[in-house]
């Protein structure tokens, strides 16, 4: 790798290439983004993330201004053309990361503040107006040619990521196929800016009127959105018009008089699964690995996901901690985690797009007599433990319960300061237990240990300051605990002899490099 090189180039410039560009950069590498338009797109594109989201978007640089960019959202109700509850999904409150559960944002108001967190690190280079146009791989790396503004460019880096979208090069260059997982809804999304400033209640609310199944939901603070399916014999061209969008919206009370309409859009739903995200030092995260129906909120948390998963994979492989062969491990994590999140989005939205009023009685008079509870209802889960990849397993090769998961995350007081374990030990390995670590592990494990950056911690109750990891460690039977960079949990462990066998099962599935030229 030559001195201007880069560590990694990251194609596209939205939410998911910005936040992986910042956590690397926060680490240390060189990485520029390439970004093919001039200025960021002004419209909304996603509305929702939820804790663990905000919990990977803080450790990319934004923490301090997450909570001014969106407005939390405590429920989200289903509701029949009678005005039924159908389902409550009860979002109030702060989730296990740290952060609410579900926050509604403005998507331009998002790539704004990460923008700026990228280009804050002095190891992060943005290009926009830089369409890249070719990817040349190579045994030491990959020749990038990108046509900028002043005529072509070429840059050399060790690895290339494809945040590039639905529409990925750097998915066409990897040559994977993608796999069609058969949804194809045709849906009109309308965003408006009400002027009347009125409260909504509930805050976001699906309509399942066979009649036209709508969705209303908060488009970040000081704005709504609407999305109105297609209805059999309407034609998408009919569908995105103005002219459409105000009829459609008259119903709720919004008009040319009462609200500015900020974009109309008619969009086809679709899910779709790249079968291969990694070719040699080729990866790809987000829409260009992934596409699913809105219906769970989870399109543009999985592409986060993506790249907490790969950043601090990325991070070992580039400072020679690791061998490359670690980043196998991101596509088996990655893929069956989003395949399942799809999974469930499918599943909400066979629910919801029902036109026949035969059949949407026969759900209504189903819902309606499970109390409209989520968890008596959907047979499908959203994913929250990775199965594959970096997890510990039993003797039969099984995951053990919950390795993969993320870890709560409580405010501990370490070395005088206080805060959320993110803040206070960064994105590194962390070893916890009730006994002091150092007395639990060999000499040779803390060393492996402090190579790759752990953080060894004795958990008294002056480091639990709110006294709830203690208990529940206590709870779970456990005395410690191994978290993975990404503060997903390795595992937990129920005597200190274990938690030695979970850290050396760890150090084997992070074998050491025997070499340093992936730089």
């Amino acid at each position: 790798m030559t001195d201007d090189g880069y560590d990694v180039a990251i194609v596209g410039a939205g939410p998911v290439g910005l936040t992986l560009a910042s956590l690397l950069g926060r680490r240390g590498h060189r990485v520029v983004v390439l970004e093919r338009w001039p200025v960021p797109y002004p419209r909304p594109r996603a509305v929702h993330f939820d804790d663990e989201t905000a919990r990977v978007l803080a450790a990319a640089g934004i923490g301090e201004v997450l909570g001014t960019l969106g407005e939390q959202a405590a429920v989200y109700e289903w509701r029949n053309a009678a005005g039924q509850c159908l389902l409550r999904f009860d979002w109030s409150g702060t989730g296990p990361s740290g952060w609410p559960i579900a926050t509604m944002f403005h998507q331009p108001d998002l790539e704004r503040a990460l923008s700026a967190a990228a280009r804050a690190q002095e190891s992060v280079t943005v290009l926009t107006g830089h369409a890249v146009t070719d990817l040349d791989p190579s045994e030491d790396g990959v020749t990038v040619l990108a046509e900028g503004p002043q005529g072509p460019v070429r840059l050399t880096a060790a690895w290339v990521v494809g945040c590039d979208g639905a529409n990925s090069l750097v998915r066409e260059r990897i040559g994977t196929a993608v796999t069609d997982l058969g949804y194809f809804h045709d849906w009109l999304v309308v965003d408006v800016v009400p002027r009347d400033h009125r409260p909504w209640e509930p805050m976001n609310l699906q309509v399942c009127d066979p009649a036209r199944p709508t969705t209303a939901v908060s488009g970040g603070p000081g704005r709504r959105r609407w999305e109105f399916m297609r209805l059999p014999g309407e034609s998408v061209t009919e569908l995105n018009d103005e002219a459409t969008a105000w009829r459609l919206l008259e119903p709720w009370g919004v008009t040319p008089e009462t609200a500015d309409l900020e974009r109309h859009t008619a969009y086809t739903f679709q899910a779709r699964l790249a079968d291969e995200w990694r070719a040699g030092r080729l990866l790809i995260a987000g829409d260009a690995a992934h596409l699913m129906p809105p219906f769970a909120g989870q399109g543009l948390c999985s592409g986060i996901r993506d790249a907490a998963d790969l950043a601090w994979k990325l991070d070992l492989v580039l400072a020679g901690q690791v061998g490359p062969d670690l980043l196998d491990t991101y596509p088996a994590e990655r893929r069956a985690h989003v395949e399942q999140a799809i999974g469930v989005s499918v599943e909400l939205g066979e629910v919801i797009c029902v036109v026949d009023p035969e059949t949407a009685a026969r759900r209504d008079a189903f819902l309606l007599a499970n109390d409209a509870d989520p968890a008596k209802i959907l047979p499908v889960r959203l994913p929250s433990a990775v199965t594959g990849g970096v997890v510990h397993r039993d003797a039969n090769g099984v995951p053990v319960v919950g390795s993969g998961a993320p870890a709560p995350q409580p405010r501990l007081t370490l070395d005088g300061r206080t805060g959320l374990l993110d803040d206070l030990v960064g994105p590194v390995v962390v070893v916890a237990a009730t006994v002091d670590p150092h007395e639990v592990l060999s000499d040779d494990q803390v060393a492996r240990l402090r190579s790759l950056g752990a953080v060894l911690l004795h958990l008294v109750p002056e480091v639990d300051v709110d006294g709830v990891l203690l208990p529940h460690l206590a709870e779970a039977g456990h005395v410690g605990f191994v978290l993975r960079p990404d503060h997903h949990l390795f595992a937990g462990a129920a005597t200190p002899a274990a938690l030695a066998d979970v850290v050396a099962d760890l150090l084997v599935q992070l074998p050491k490099a025997f070499t340093v030229e992936w730089r």
